[in-house]
Parts: structure tokens; sequence; C-alpha cells
């Protein structure tokens, strides 16, 4: 068992396959559903729904620790993040988005904190603008939930549209393809700060692993009843990650939806598949295609925020390529003869992207299997 099922976390999601009987989506193997639009058979709609994991504990935390409110502000962003970047899986461009927070006004200053994430959702809109994704909000719902939530929690709605002509099925990956790996660390031109890499995925892990006993006896509310086991402050500063472990924890995630979007203008034709790597980290992709074995063999170096888990945690590598995205936040799958183009697209942007992989058929269903110099893994169903 891994260290974060122990957590009480779930990567495989079970039970969730429930709902996909009355799901009435146009493309089986798409990474999200894609709707039939009943205004206009040209488009298909799509949305979705999604939260920040529980980045909020670890912001409540860095809040009551250092009484600054700017911590509040990356969870908007996140939940942009988190959302538009699955919509654009099957090429749809997001129209408008709606927020949901809720709050426990007992532990939470609920205004001080909407300010803060309305200017996150601001910073985040006006982002995507700048590189002609017009994306508005459209309102949200705020819920105070005392009795349920024991500090607040974030999530979000978007609704996007795509042409059903160039919508990206998932369904025509053939032998040879290659699966190009989009960075999630560092910094790309339209981020303000370097970025940890580890998205919203894995949180849980990584508060009670790194962050001290104390936090959990000082704020019950935001240990789920268990003790936090690590030895840092969330204040402290590691050089290998050259930021704080509170600011490695809730670093933004990267928005990458801009960078697709031109992809899919310049080389549609190509592309076979695009995987948002969020809940599963690098075996997301099984979720993907039918009877593909996703071969990765030339994956980058994890960022230290990885490396800093696993020490901390003991979880066993098997398990973080499992629970985490490992460096790689996002992935391309395409015709080997448009790698370079893609490539060249995405370090336009200030984007690290790379082969990491290619593609073979399965004769049992999906399967991934991981060659790196940490150790040599398969997953599958």
């Amino acid at each position: 068992m891994s260290k974060y099922s122990m957590l009480g976390v779930d990567v495989d999601k079970r039970g969730v396959d429930v709902f996909k009987s009355i799901i009435e989506s146009l493309h089986k193997s798409s990474f999200t559903p894609i709707i039939r639009n009943p205004l206009d058979s040209r488009y298909g709609l799509v949305m979705h729904v999604d939260g920040v994991g529980s980045k909020p504990v670890a912001s409540y935390i860095y809040w009551r620790e250092c009484g600054e409110l700017k911590w509040f502000k990356g969870l908007a962003y996140d939940a942009v993040a988190m959302n538009v970047d699955d919509i654009v899986c099957v090429g749809a461009e997001p129209i408008c988005l709606v927020d949901y927070v809720a709050l426990n006004r007992f532990r939470i200053p609920g205004e001080e904190v909407l300010k803060a994430l309305r200017d996150g959702f601001a910073e985040a809109l006006n982002i995507l603008r700048s590189l002609n994704v017009n994306m508005v909000l459209a309102g949200g719902e705020t819920a105070d939930l005392p009795d349920q939530v024991g500090t607040l929690d974030v999530s979000a709605t978007v609704l996007g549209l795509v042409k059903l002509e160039k919508a990206v099925a998932c369904d025509g990956i053939v032998d040879g393809d290659v699966i190009i790996g989009l960075r999630s660390g560092g910094r790309v031109k339209y981020e303000s700060i370097v970025n940890s890499g580890i998205m919203c995925n894995g949180i849980t892990l990584a508060r009670h692993s790194l962050l001290k006993e104390e936090y959990s006896l000082k704020y019950p509310e935001a240990s789920g009843g268990r003790r936090y086991c690590g030895r840092y402050g969330i204040d402290d500063y590691v050089d290998d990650l050259g930021m704080t472990v509170g600011e490695a924890i809730l670093s933004p995630s990267r928005i990458y939806t801009p960078v697709i979007l031109k992809i899919i203008e310049k080389e549609w034709s190509s592309i076979k598949a695009l995987i948002h790597n969020t809940g599963g980290g690098l075996t997301k992709c099984l979720s993907v295609g039918s009877n593909i074995h996703y071969f990765k063999d030339s994956l980058p170096d994890p960022d230290p925020i990885f490396y800093l888990i696993h020490r901390e945690s003991h979880e066993d590598w098997y398990h973080m390529y499992r629970s985490f995205n490992m460096g790689v936040g996002f992935e391309i799958v395409s015709s080997s003869d448009s790698a370079d183009n893609i490539i060249g697209i995405c370090e336009g942007f200030g984007l690290e992207a790379q082969v990491i992989g290619r593609c073979m058929k399965s004769k049992s269903g999906n399967m991934v299997t991981i060659h790196s110099r940490l150790g040599r893994f398969r997953y599958g169903y």
C-alpha cells in the first residue's frame, strides 16, 4: 500500500466509473466528455469541474503562521489551470468559468480571503487574455459551511466549445507515435515566478511528510485527524528547492492552454492525444485511447520537490510516478514527423519540452511502462 493511500487518498478514484454509463459523450476515448450542442451541430460543448486539492489547507497554515493573505491568491490561479487545461485536451477553447468557494468563517476571514481569490482569478484571466484566450468569469457561489469544511475549499467549473471536425478524440493513436512531455517546473514567459512543478496533486502527502508535527497540533482542522511527521517549518527555505517549503507546495499550477491552442492551430493534423497529468501522475494516459502501450523511457529528471517528498515520506518511486507528475505536467501524443515543430512552439513560450517516449499497440488494454534512472515500472488495467 502506498503512503498516499494510507492518508485516505485513492489515486485510482475507484467508483467514479459508475457515472460513465449516463454520460452522453460523442467520443468515448477522449480525455474529457464532448457533448452534442443542441444549438449548433458544428460544435460540441465541453464542461469540466475541478478543485485545487488540499492546497487550501497549506494556504491556511501559511496564513496562520505568517499573517499574509497572499497565500490564498494562488488557489484561484490553480482553479483556472486545473479546468482549462483539462478541456483543452479535446481541443476546446474555454469560454467562461464560475467559481465555488466553501468557507468556515469561524476560522477563515471570509471577506479578506475572497478578495485575495478575486485577485487570483483576475490575474489568471488577464494572462489568458494577453495570450488570446478570451475566457470570462461568469459568477459563482460562496457557501458558509462550518459544519462540513474545516478551513476552506476552492473549485471552479469551465465551459468550452470545440469544432467537432477539429476535436481531439484520442482514437487514432498508432505504433510509432511519439509522446512529447511539457515540463511542470521552472518558469515560462507568461509566469511571474519560478514554479516548483507540483501542480495540485499529491499535496496531502507533501504536507504530512514535510511539515512539522506542531502544525497538526496547533491546527487540528488542517490535519484530517492525523499528525504531520515532517521536519520543516512552512517558511523554511530549502536550498535544493530555491524557495520555502510552503512556496513549493503552494506553487501555482502551470496553465498550458495558450501553448496547446497554438499547437492545435499549427499542427492539428498530427495530434493524436492531449493529456493533462493531474490525478494519476504519469499514468494519467491509462484512461486515454484504447489498447495503447505508452512506453516512456526518456523522461526528464524530476524537479527537486519530488525528490524531497520521496526522501521525507519514504514513498517508493513506483507510487511517486503514480501520484505525481514528476516534472511532466502535460503530454502530447503526435506523429513523429511533427515532434520538432511542436517542441519549437513550446520553446517559443519559454516552455521546456522533449520527446519522452513512444506508443505501441497493446493486446490487453492500456499500459504504461516507465524506464528511468529511478527504476523500471509498469502500470495497467
